[in-house]
């Protein structure tokens, strides 16, 4: 600015033009701070909109995250029975362990353990010197009771021919008579006792029973020979009948109704791994075991190949049928408290409901349940701790909302 002074004739024109730059300041700065406040209350504003409507969105959020997800599945009718797995035992369709009959030493032994024989075939044979003197003992005994018999008879013949002369007596006569059919009598006990030594004789010779393989041989040349079963005598062959063999196994109670006279079953060893045998249920004890529960029941199996060994660990499936009107739902589905046992379902109003069930059968990781349930309920599967009848859940799989508290 000049320092110069203003001339007067041009002061007022100065004055007037300062007066309007000031006025022209004063209206720029109202207008700034007008624009300011309404900046102000503009973001005021939205931040009160924004609060709210997030704080409508996270109620609709926490709404949302109180209402359970839950998964929901239909019970499944069974298309084809369970399959009941249990150990097994194989045994010979007939065992014979053979003692002998007579005492002696073992002369000669004609077969060995795997051999196969035939009915009356001859396995061993046992020396009897003492069963041979009693044997000629008794044959002396026979000839002279034969003797006497003879003599006998020729003094009765005697004595009744003098009878009509008059000569003897009656009384002798019937002496004479009674002492020949004594004596035909010792004549007669000599002949059986001849004949026991000869048929005790015979089982000098040890004979297989029926035909079959020998299973067991416990004797050798010069062994001394009792004679007896079990505790008298020692086992000297076992002959056992491997073309068919009998499998017995044990069946839990509730399945007992199920397996019946010819029911069929499948049998594996694990000698023959992947290969299959045919048993068929042949008897039942009938009983139940009162410390297993279970109930013996016998199968028979063909072994005209000679596979399967007696005494051999079995594995045997039964193929049960399929229970009437059963249903299949996940054993993770049940619900067990203090109303008993449990299913929870949604009705056709998208409520949650409870239904009382029975099982029929435990399979594991599913049960399959007798009543209760019908095909169309929709079973929830895995249900949250605290769920109540009527109560509104969320299905996991459309994610919305099934149903209102009713």
């Amino acid at each position: 600015m000049s320092s110069e002074p203003i001339e007067p004739a041009r002061q007022p024109a100065y004055e007037s033009s300062l007066a309007r730059t000031r006025t022209r300041r004063r209206l720029t700065g109202a207008s700034v701070a007008g624009a300011a406040i309404v900046v102000v209350v503009v973001a005021v504003v939205s931040g009160l909109v924004l609060r709210a409507t997030d704080a409508r969105k996270l109620k609709a959020w926490t709404d949302a995250q109180a209402v359970p997800t839950v998964s929901v599945i239909a019970p499944a009718p069974e298309a084809s029975g369970p399959v009941l797995t249990l150990p097994s035992e194989l045994q010979a369709y007939s065992r014979a362990p053979i003692f002998a009959r007579v005492s002696g030493y073992l002369k000669a032994w004609y077969v060995d353990i795997g051999a196969h024989v035939t009915a009356g075939q001859t396995l061993a044979e046992i020396e009897t010197p003492e069963l041979d003197q009693q044997l000629a003992q008794a044959k002396a005994d026979l000839d002279t009771a034969k003797a006497n018999a003879a003599l006998a008879a020729t003094t009765a013949r005697r004595w009744q021919s003098m009878l009509g002369t008059d000569a003897v007596a009656q009384q002798d006569v019937d002496q004479r008579t009674g002492d020949y059919a004594a004596k035909k009598a010792i004549v007669a006990a000599a002949q059986a006792n001849v004949d026991r030594f000869v048929a005790m004789k015979s089982f000098a010779r040890i004979v297989a029973p029926f035909d079959g393989v020998v299973t067991s041989r416990d004797t050798d040349v010069g062994a001394l020979i009792n004679a007896g079963s079990a505790g008298a005598g020692q086992e000297l062959f076992a002959v056992s009948d491997v073309k068919q063999l009998r499998v017995y196994v044990q069946v839990p109670q509730n399945y007992v109704p199920l397996i019946h006279d010819g029911t069929t079953a499948t049998l594996t060893v694990p000698a023959y791994p992947g290969e299959q045998f045919t048993a068929r249920v042949i008897a039942s004890a009938d009983a139940v075991n009162a410390n297993s529960g279970t109930t013996l029941v016998q199968l028979l199996v063909d072994n005209s190949e000679g596979k399967l060994l007696p005494g051999g660990f079995a594995s045997l499936q039964f193929r049960l049928p399929v229970e009437a009107g059963a249903l299949r739902v996940p054993a993770s589905a049940l619900v067990f408290d203090n109303h008993g046992l449990r299913v929870a379902t949604l009705d056709t109003g998208g409520h949650v409901r409870f239904k009382d069930v029975t099982i029929a059968r435990d399979l594991g990781d599913a049960v399959e349940i007798g009543s209760g349930l019908k095909p169309n309920d929709r079973v929830i599967d895995m249900p949250p701790d605290g769920l109540a009848n009527g109560d509104t859940v969320q299905v996991a799989a459309g994610g919305n909302k099934v149903g209102a508290h009713g």
